[in-house]
């Protein structure tokens, strides 16, 4: 997963990249979920589909991880992967492995309340694609 952080005024960010729009979707669900807890020691066991529309890429990107984000803090399930089945501009449909949240196993690093509007960015790059997202906390 390729990402990095972004500092901002009381808010963090992301900045996101993948070889194609598929891993871009993917590497930011897992790099949100990489700031909410310790992914590498969740075990991925139980799967979701999740379909998702937008009215352009910025659009769908957040709502994409509105929708993902809910699986934490509305279900308490942990996203280890995600597998992009199909995509466009206007419609996601992908299928999560999860963990459900255990405090015995699971360490929560950030509480990420919102995935915002705010500086959204989903552009074509040389090489790839390229995304910038804000997070309330």
């Amino acid at each position: 997963m390729k990402y990095r952080t972004i500092d901002h005024t009381a808010d963090f960010g992301l900045q996101v990249f993948g070889a194609d729009i598929k891993e871009l979707f993917a590497n930011a669900a897992c790099a949100m979920y990489d700031q909410i807890t310790e992914i590498d020691s969740l075990q991925g066991i139980d799967e979701y589909t999740i379909h998702v529309t937008g009215s352009d890429w910025p659009d769908l990107m957040v709502n994409w991880l509105r929708e993902i984000l809910y699986l934490w803090t509305g279900k308490e399930k942990l996203v280890k992967t995600v597998h992009i089945l199909s995509i466009t501009k206007n419609k996601l449909s992908a299928r999560v492995k999860y963990d459900t949240y255990n405090p015995d196993r699971h360490i929560i690093k950030t509480e990420i309340k919102a995935v915002t509007y705010h500086q959204i960015q989903v552009s074509s790059i040389p090489g790839g694609w390229e995304s910038k997202i804000i997070f309330d906390v």
